[in-house]
């Protein structure tokens, strides 16, 4: 009984033994103290990883203007037209030779829109300075009638000084806008070129890009994104396109009811100033009052067509544009206001063209991506 006890004894000091021999060969694990935290500084050097790479992107789009403006005006063209190729298709036509019709019809349009718009502005500027004394003597005696402008003026100068002034500054300014004709020139070349190819390799970058990504899932994904821009980008400029039409019809009426010249080359310059949002209704605006005073002498009747066309252009603006465009695309005013702001600074008034297209896309690809159906979906 003794010896039992004895063996039992010796067998529990030998599992004490071993356990504190497991103890000190594989200590063990002592709660540690949390680590310091660094979300904020993380967050903070993040925050400014990104804010100094948009500054980047800023300058470099402000830099290369003169290359990357015509380039991107030519992509969303080519996307357009390249759909509307694509709708070619049914009538037999291949998509490669209805881009390339398209483009042809694009360029000769713009051609004669270029060409109406610079007979109308030559001939303007080379009555320029006789205009401006008309004005003047139009104008100033509108002024006189109430006393604090009389004042105003007689502080001044002259009527005969602010003549002479507009006259000397007419020579000037028109070789200001002469001198940026060579670089609007090169752009142009750019644009077309860059248009061309792009129609050419269209078919051939888009297969490109679709093959780049490496899984099913992802180049499902890309073709649903890319076709939703050609789809949103096509309707878009279809609406705007016949809206803009309208508008130009009713301007072309304005300005043959009111006795302007050239009423069908008013109509078109509403319809073209239509696409640079702000700075285009403000051009038709000023030279509708500018047509007014030169050809009517009544003061009423020499406002009655801007009048009337600042009437149409806010109705269309404020009731038509929104009703139509809105039930199309959902898109926050503030930032496509952003948009305009921002693309205008950076590329002037082809900025401000492309201020929205480039707003729909970036607001497509956001929908896009932002779909987290866990099922895959056929581009549609």
């Amino acid at each position: 009984m003794d010896t039992a006890k004895d063996v039992t004894a010796v067998g529990a000091r030998q599992r004490d033994a071993r356990n504190e021999a497991a103890d000190v060969v594989i200590p063990r694990e002592a709660p540690t103290a949390p680590a310091p935290g660094h979300g904020g500084m993380d967050l903070l050097v993040a925050c400014s990883i990104v804010g100094l790479f948009v500054i980047a992107c800023a300058f470099a789009i402000s830099a290369l203007a003169a290359v990357l403006m015509p380039i991107a005006f030519a992509i969303i063209v080519g996307i357009v037209l390249g759909r509307a190729a694509d709708g070619l298709t049914r009538f037999g036509l291949p998509p490669l030779l209805g881009g390339l019709l398209l483009a042809l019809c694009f360029v000769v349009g713009l051609f004669f829109l270029v060409n109406a718009l610079l007979v109308a502005v030559t001939e303007v500027a080379s009555e320029a300075p006789r205009l401006a004394e008309n004005i003047i003597e139009r104008v100033l005696p509108f002024f006189n009638r109430f006393g604090w402008l009389r004042l105003a003026l007689a502080r001044g100068a002259s009527e005969q000084a602010l003549a002479d002034a507009a006259v000397e500054n007419a020579g000037p300014l028109l070789g200001t806008v002469a001198t940026s004709l060579t670089p609007a020139l090169i752009q142009t070349l750019v644009f077309l070129a860059a248009l061309v190819l792009f129609l050419l390799g269209r078919i051939h970058l888009r297969s490109t890009v679709i093959l780049a990504v490496p899984s099913r899932e992802g180049r499902l994904g890309a073709i649903r994104i890319m076709n939703a821009i050609e789809e949103s980008l096509a309707r878009y400029f279809a609406t705007t396109s016949l809206i803009y039409m309208a508008l130009g019809v009713f301007t072309m009426v304005i300005a043959l009811v009111g006795g302007l010249p050239m009423a069908p080359l008013w109509g078109l310059f509403a319809f073209v100033s239509s696409y640079i949002p702000y700075l285009g209704v403000t051009l038709m605006t000023l030279s509708l009052l500018v047509g007014g005073l030169m050809i009517h002498d009544a003061l009423i009747v020499a406002l009655a067509p801007v009048i009337a066309f600042t009437v149409i252009h806010l109705t269309m603006e404020n009731l038509i544009v929104p009703a139509i465009l809105g039930q199309r695309f959902e898109m926050n005013p503030f930032l496509i206001f952003i948009a305009i702001i921002f693309w205008t600074w950076m590329w002037g008034a082809v900025g401000a063209i492309l201020a929205m297209p480039l707003a729909l896309i970036a607001t497509t690809i956001f929908e896009q991506v932002r779909d987290t159906s866990s099922e895959p979906q056929l581009p549609g």
